[in-house]
């Protein structure tokens, strides 16, 4: 599979990521996989055309451009920003990737967004991205991310 044809977002980031000016899901999933960080700063720094050529990329494992990912970034920020990506350890097993289990984050942060958190069955049915992007909303469990619920809804998982 090569780059998608348009900037790989969810429904309720076309308005939360302000024309990319926020760091969409595709691209923090590809940065958790190659182990890599950069700030918000840094991601405001590249032109428009660079963070929509990284939202491009593709999601899936068997992916034959995974690994310029990295590498286009690297470039990018190199050109840009003046500073390159910064290490960091992966995550060997992200709870994510299990459809057997529904993390706690989730099920807290489902119930301060009002709502009830996805029962096992539904959780299994979720694609890996999907269950990738609920654990990544549902990270902070002192407050209400406010793209949970929207992503919750767009999932089916909330009305």
């Amino acid at each position: 599979m090569g780059l998608y044809d348009a900037a790989r977002l969810f429904g309720f980031e076309v308005e939360s990521s302000d024309n990319l000016r926020f760091i969409p899901l595709a691209v923090r999933f590809n940065l958790d996989r190659f182990g890599l960080r950069i700030t918000l700063d840094q991601w405001q720094q590249l032109p428009y055309e660079d963070r929509a050529l990284l939202a491009r990329f593709p999601i899936e494992e068997e992916a034959g451009l995974e690994k310029n990912f990295d590498l286009a970034l690297e470039e990018m920020m190199k050109t840009h920003a003046n500073a390159a990506p910064e290490p960091i350890e992966r995550d060997p097993d992200p709870v994510w990737m299990h459809a057997d289990a529904v993390p706690e984050t989730v099920i807290r942060q489902s119930s301060l967004s009002g709502v009830s958190a996805p029962s096992l069955d539904r959780w299994g049915k979720l694609d890996r991205f999907q269950r990738y992007a609920l654990a990544k909303l549902s990270r902070n469990t002192d407050k209400v991310n406010h793209d949970f619920l929207p992503a919750m809804k767009e999932f089916g998982l909330a009305e």
